[in-house]
């Protein structure tokens, strides 16, 4: 079989928040999945109604031992990531792992090593990339229609108090900056990935305080890079939101020398004046239903199917999927000094995180 028509043969673990990828990999052209896997009987006999397809399991192993399986993707709890990814790994697959990629820093030398020992392909599931707006507005600024950056701007705010009923969300290795807050982040890292210097400020909502969340989950960072360009983050997520007709959830806003571009993510829209000052507004309602499946939007699994197509070119093809590994890596170090800095209420250095965890080969 040609490269062009072979399909990337998945298992999916984790079957709450890896409900959008079992969508993605049914409809996708480019992906079959083989099997998918939950600690949770009950739950895995819901999806295989759901979606009618009744190859499932309760034990990782079984993913891990069957050689039809090329890749596994990873929608487990934050602070399983490692131990996931490095069985995969081990076991001969390539690996697709949903944000945050891990918890502890500790664990990305190994992870580094094990990747380059089995030379298997692993991509971090940042799916915001893959919304239309922001592949427009990457397309738009990679093309030079707002000239030079000047600075971004991201956000991401949303009433997600639903997500309490999940155990583990009250659990203290549970926290909006890393499972809310790294999708603006990786906005950031996306279009300055040199960050030099980032401080923040927090607070648990009394919203939050009331469903039993043990960390803030109300933040606003400024960031400095390198070059003196200046950021900035902020996101809340235990109360109301605005109508999407005055504010959207998450947005992205880029602030050229020559122009100025704006994607707003679950809403479908992107906003530039560009270069020559034309401004345009442009909308994708025509793709609604490809990235809203299921009820409301608290799952888009257009933008799983959109990644997972890339993801599946990128093996077959032989080049990298970003973000990969170390880029990765990257992302977890900058949200490690966003935490340090919400603890000291100061100013903390990315180069004192890389040196504490001895990553200096690593991010080079």
């Amino acid at each position: 079989m040609s490269t062009e028509n072979k399909k990337l043969r998945l298992g999916i673990l984790g079957l709450g928040e890896g409900r959008s990828t079992i969508s993605a990999a049914l409809s996708s052209p480019k992906v079959e999945l083989m099997k998918m896997c939950d600690l949770n009987l009950e739950v895995c006999k819901k999806r295989a109604k759901e979606f009618d397809f009744h190859e499932y399991t309760t034990k990782f192993e079984d993913l891990l031992n069957d050689p039809t399986i090329e890749a596994i993707a990873i929608y487990t709890p934050d602070h399983l990531h490692a131990t996931h990814i490095k069985l995969a790994l081990e076991h001969d697959k390539h690996v697709v792992c949903t944000k945050p990629l891990i918890d502890d820093l500790k664990e990305a030398s190994e992870l580094v090593k094990l990747q380059e020992k089995t030379g298997k392909k692993l991509f971090v599931g940042q799916s915001s990339r893959f919304f239309q707006p922001m592949k427009r507005q990457r397309q738009d600024f990679e093309n030079g229609l707002i000239g030079d950056l000047v600075t971004v701007e991201a956000y991401y705010n949303a009433d997600h108090r639903w997500f309490l009923e999940k155990p583990w969300a009250l659990e203290n290795s549970f926290k909006w900056l890393y499972g809310g807050l790294s999708h603006p982040v990786d906005f950031i890292r996306w279009y300055l990935p040199e960050i030099e210097e980032v401080m923040g400020y927090g607070m648990l909502s009394e919203n939050g305080k009331k469903g039993g969340l043990k960390h803030f989950d109300t933040m606003q960072f400024i960031y400095k890079s390198n070059d003196g360009r200046i950021a900035r983050v902020g996101g809340a997520y235990s109360g109301p939101v605005q109508p999407v007709q005055r504010d959207s959830e998450m947005s992205c806003i880029l602030r050229g020398n020559l122009g100025c571009s704006q994607g707003d993510y679950m809403d479908l829209r992107y906003a530039i004046t560009d270069k020559d000052s034309e401004e345009r507004i442009i909308t994708w309602e025509h793709k609604l239903k490809h990235f809203f499946r299921f009820e409301g939007k608290s799952h888009h699994a257009g933008e799983y199917e959109n990644y997972l197509n890339y993801f599946a070119d990128s093996i077959h093809q032989n080049f990298t999927a970003y973000p990969d590994l170390i880029e990765g890596i990257g992302t977890i170090v900058l949200l490690k000094a966003m935490e340090r800095s919400l603890d000291s209420g100061k100013p903390e250095k990315i180069s004192a995180i890389i040196e504490e965890f001895n990553l200096q080969k690593l991010l080079s």
